[in-house]
Protein backbone atom coordinates (compact mmCIF):
# COMPACT_ATOMS: atom_id res chain seq x y z
CA UNK A 1 0.00 0.00 0.00
CA UNK A 2 2.81 2.57 0.37
CA UNK A 3 4.17 1.84 -2.93
CA UNK A 4 0.44 2.98 -3.78
CA UNK A 5 0.65 6.03 -1.91
CA UNK A 6 4.05 6.67 -3.63
CA UNK A 7 2.44 6.50 -6.78
CA UNK A 8 -0.35 8.42 -6.44
CA UNK A 9 1.61 11.15 -4.71
CA UNK A 10 3.73 11.26 -8.00
CA UNK A 11 0.67 11.52 -10.04
CA UNK A 12 -0.35 14.38 -7.97
CA UNK A 13 2.77 15.82 -8.40
CA UNK A 14 3.00 15.50 -12.08
CA UNK A 15 -1.01 16.76 -12.44
CA UNK A 16 0.52 20.48 -10.42
CA UNK A 17 3.16 20.55 -12.64
CA UNK A 18 1.06 20.40 -15.64
CA UNK A 19 -1.74 22.81 -13.86
CA UNK A 20 1.58 25.33 -13.14
CA UNK A 21 3.70 24.90 -16.18
CA UNK A 22 1.11 23.58 -18.83
CA UNK A 23 1.05 26.37 -20.75
CA UNK A 24 4.55 26.56 -21.83
CA UNK A 25 3.78 23.12 -24.05
CA UNK A 26 0.62 23.77 -25.46
CA UNK A 27 1.20 26.37 -28.10
CA UNK A 28 0.05 25.27 -31.61
CA UNK A 29 -1.11 22.05 -29.57
CA UNK A 30 -4.69 22.10 -29.54
CA UNK A 31 -5.87 18.76 -27.69
CA UNK A 32 -3.15 20.15 -24.72
CA UNK A 33 -4.46 23.47 -24.90
CA UNK A 34 -7.82 21.59 -24.37
CA UNK A 35 -6.59 19.61 -21.80
CA UNK A 36 -4.58 22.57 -19.81
CA UNK A 37 -7.43 24.43 -19.71
CA UNK A 38 -10.13 21.94 -18.40
CA UNK A 39 -6.98 20.95 -15.74
CA UNK A 40 -6.71 25.13 -14.72
CA UNK A 41 -10.74 25.05 -14.39
CA UNK A 42 -10.62 21.91 -12.12
CA UNK A 43 -7.08 23.96 -10.12
CA UNK A 44 -9.91 26.65 -9.41
CA UNK A 45 -12.47 24.05 -8.81
CA UNK A 46 -10.25 22.59 -6.13
CA UNK A 47 -8.99 25.47 -4.24
CA UNK A 48 -12.18 27.09 -3.83
CA UNK A 49 -14.55 24.55 -3.13
CA UNK A 50 -14.94 22.90 0.54
CA UNK A 51 -14.76 19.27 -1.33
CA UNK A 52 -11.18 17.35 -1.16
CA UNK A 53 -8.92 16.72 -4.37
CA UNK A 54 -10.05 12.71 -5.35
CA UNK A 55 -6.25 12.35 -5.69
CA UNK A 56 -5.62 13.94 -1.82
CA UNK A 57 -8.11 11.79 -0.58
CA UNK A 58 -6.61 8.59 -2.73
CA UNK A 59 -3.45 9.52 -0.92
CA UNK A 60 -4.64 9.44 2.45
CA UNK A 61 -6.40 6.23 1.89
CA UNK A 62 -3.28 4.53 0.88
CA UNK A 63 -1.18 6.10 3.76
CA UNK A 64 -3.95 4.89 6.35
CA UNK A 65 -3.75 1.26 4.78
CA UNK A 66 0.18 0.83 4.92
CA UNK A 67 0.22 2.13 8.21
CA UNK A 68 1.59 5.40 7.98
CA UNK A 69 -0.47 8.80 9.15
CA UNK A 70 -2.03 10.30 6.92
CA UNK A 71 -1.94 14.44 6.78
CA UNK A 72 -4.62 16.29 7.41
CA UNK A 73 -6.07 19.63 4.43
CA UNK A 74 -5.55 20.07 1.01
CA UNK A 75 -2.14 18.14 -0.71
CA UNK A 76 -1.10 21.90 -1.80
CA UNK A 77 -1.40 23.10 1.84
CA UNK A 78 0.53 19.89 2.92
CA UNK A 79 3.36 19.86 0.51
CA UNK A 80 3.50 23.74 0.37
CA UNK A 81 3.81 23.81 4.47
CA UNK A 82 6.26 20.92 4.65
CA UNK A 83 8.63 21.88 1.91
CA UNK A 84 8.42 25.31 0.38
CA UNK A 85 6.19 28.08 2.80
CA UNK A 86 6.34 26.32 6.12
CA UNK A 87 4.13 29.73 7.85
CA UNK A 88 1.67 30.62 5.21
CA UNK A 89 -1.93 30.54 5.82
CA UNK A 90 -4.15 28.23 4.00
CA UNK A 91 -6.36 30.75 2.11
CA UNK A 92 -3.12 32.50 1.33
CA UNK A 93 -2.03 29.28 -0.59
CA UNK A 94 -5.06 29.15 -2.30
CA UNK A 95 -5.17 32.20 -3.06
CA UNK A 96 -2.00 32.06 -4.53
CA UNK A 97 -2.81 28.67 -6.58
CA UNK A 98 -6.05 30.07 -7.78
CA UNK A 99 -4.04 33.03 -8.79
CA UNK A 100 -1.42 31.07 -11.26
CA UNK A 101 -5.05 29.34 -12.56
CA UNK A 102 -5.92 32.54 -13.74
CA UNK A 103 -2.89 34.20 -14.68
CA UNK A 104 -2.80 30.96 -17.14
CA UNK A 105 -6.46 31.33 -18.54
CA UNK A 106 -4.96 35.23 -19.03
CA UNK A 107 -2.57 33.97 -21.41
CA UNK A 108 -4.69 31.61 -23.30
CA UNK A 109 -7.09 34.79 -23.44
CA UNK A 110 -4.37 36.59 -24.40
CA UNK A 111 -3.19 33.97 -27.46
CA UNK A 112 -6.86 33.82 -28.42
CA UNK A 113 -7.30 37.73 -28.81
CA UNK A 114 -4.09 37.76 -30.99
CA UNK A 115 -5.06 34.64 -33.30
CA UNK A 116 -8.49 36.15 -33.95
CA UNK A 117 -7.03 39.93 -34.60
CA UNK A 118 -4.46 38.30 -37.67
CA UNK A 119 -7.42 36.17 -38.60
CA UNK A 120 -9.40 39.13 -39.16
CA UNK A 121 -6.39 41.47 -41.13
CA UNK A 122 -6.26 38.07 -43.38
CA UNK A 123 -9.90 38.80 -44.39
Amino acid sequence: MAQLATLVLMVHLLWLALVIFGGAWTRGRPVWTTLHILALLWGIAAEVSPWPCPLTLAENYFESRAGIAPYQGGFLMHCLDAVVYPDLPGWLVSVAGVAVCVLNLGIYGWRLRRFLARRRALC
